[in-house]
C-alpha cells in the first residue's frame, strides 16, 4: 500500500496503518476494471465498453497497484493484456501476448475511469513487442518525483527478464532510468513491491519464478543488493507452485503483514497472508483471505492485488479495499477473462 494522502515522502509512513486490515473480506458485486471485449483488440487506453460484451480471454487487465495521492482520490495502475501481431489468442496464449501499462482514477475507491494515454508501452520499458507488468509507483526522496518499478519481460516466462523503473513528476508521464534494477542470467522475476525501512533505506520483494519471494535492498533505490534466504517459501498446501506478488503494510507499533497470491496448481490461485516482526522472515496464515469463486468473475483465479484504505467515519475503525486479478476460467486449461475485481474488509 502506498498511501501519498498522509506522507509525500519516501518513508515508512506510506505503508503503515493503525489496525491489521485482518482476514475477513467480503468480494464486491462488480468489477473495478473491466477486460477489453473480443471485438476492440487495439482499444483506446480512456475506452468503456458495455458488460454484456462479448469476452473469450483475447483480452485482459491484471497487475493492479493503487496509490492514494495527496490532494484526494487514488489512482490506479494496471497492465492491459493485448494480442501481439502474430498470436491472435491473445491474452490466452499470455507467453505471446503483450502488456502496456495504464491507469485509471477514483474520488471515492469504488468506481474508476479509465485515463487517457499509456503510462508505459513495451516498447518504451525495453520489452519489444512483448510485456511490462507490474508496476509499483513510489515517492522517491522528498517526492517531488515518482518512480515506477516494473517486471520487463522480452519473451516467455522462461526467459531472462529483469526489473526495472522510471520516473515521472506528475505521475503520468514516465521517463526511463538507465540500466536495470534487478537482473540475473537464467532467472526470471516478478511483481517487484518496495517497503522504506526505518534506517532510510528501501527494500523491494519481487518473485523469483521457481523459488518464491525474495528481497533485495538499496540505499538510493536505484542499485539493488540481494539478501540472503527466501522471504515466502513455495512449501504450504495454496502456495506449493508459486508464491508471488507480495501486498506489504505496517501495522503502527506492531508487525508487518503480507498479502500474496499463491498457486497451488495451474487452475488455482488463492490470496493467502503472512505477518513478519522484521519484514525477512514470515509466518503464513494456515488459510486463504480470499479463494476463487464459487463462479463469477474469480471462478478459477484470485491473484496478485494491492490495498487501499477508505476513507474513516468519526469512531469508526479504518477499513480497507483490496483489488486483485480475477480469472473466470472459461477457456481452456482454466484461462479466460482476466478482470481487476474488488473486496472490502470486514467492519
Amino acid at each position: 500500500m502506498i498511501d501519498l494522502s498522509r506522507c509525500s515522502s519516501a518513508s515508512p509512513l506510506v505503508h503503515t496503518v493503525e489496525l491489521d486490515p485482518g482476514v475477513l473480506w467480503s468480494k464486491d458485486a462488480a468489477v473495478a476494471i473491466e477486460a477489453p471485449p473480443d471485438s476492440d483488440t487495439n482499444p483506446r487506453p480512456e475506452a468503456r465498453w458495455p458488460r454484456e460484451a462479448r469476452r473469450t480471454g483475447l483480452c485482459g487487465v491484471v497487475g493492479p497497484r493503487a496509490i492514494a495521492l495527496p490532494g484526494g482520490g487514488w489512482r490506479m495502475y494496471y497492465s492491459q493484456m493485448l494480442p501481439r501481431p502474430g498470436f491472435p489468442a491473445g491474452a490466452n496464449d499470455y507467453d505471446n501476448s503483450s502488456t502496456r501499462i495504464l491507469s485509471a482514477y477514483s474520488q471515492d475507491g469504488e468506481v474508476w475511469t479509465p485515463e487517457p494515454g499509456v503510462r508505459l508501452s513495451p516498447q518504451e520499458g525495453g520489452a519489444g513487442d512483448f510485456r511490462v507488468v507490474s508496476s509499483e509507483v513510489v515517492p522517491v526522496g522528498d517526492g517531488r518525483q515518482l518512480r515506477m518499478y516494473f517486471e520487463c519481460c522480452a519473451g516467455s516466462q522462461a526467459v531472462t527478464n529483469s526489473v526495472r523503473s522510471a520516473t515521472s513528476s506528475d505521475g503520468l508521464k514516465w521517463t526511463m532510468d538507465p540500466g536495470t534494477r534487478v537482473e540475473s542470467d537464467g532467472h526470471n522475476y516478478a511483481s517487484p513491491r518496495i517497503v522504506f525501512l526505518d534506517d532510510g533505506r528501501c527494500r523491494m520483494y519481487l518473485f523469483d519464478r521457481g523459488r518464491g519471494i525474495i528481497s533485495y535492498v538499496s540505499n538510493e533505490g536505484l542499485e539493488f543488493h540481494p539478501e540472503p534466504g527466501l522471504r515466502i517459501a513455495q512449501d504450504g498446501p495454496y502456495d506449493s507452485l508459486c508464491a508471488f506478488a507480495p501486498e506489504i503494510v505496517r501495522v503502527a507499533g506492531a508487525d508487518y503483514v503480507m498479502y500474496y497470491a499463491g498457486y497451488s496448481r495451474p487452475d488455482r490461485a488463492d490470496i493467502l497472508r503472512a505477518v513478519s516482526s522484521d519484514g525477512l522472515t514470515w509466518q503464513k496464515d494456515s488459510e486463504p483471505v480470499i479463494a476463487p469463486g464459487p463462479g463469477g468473475w474469480d471462478a478459477a483465479k484470485s491473484s496478485e492485488m494491492c490495498l487501499i484504505r477508505l476513507p474513516g467515519k468519526a469512531n469508526e475503525a479504518p477499513r480497507y479495499r483490496m483489488f486483485y486479478e480475477a480469472c473466470d476460467g472459461t477457456a481452456i486449461n482454466a484461462r479466460g477473462v482476466w478482470r481487476i475485481a474488488a473486496a472490502t474488509s470486514a467492519k
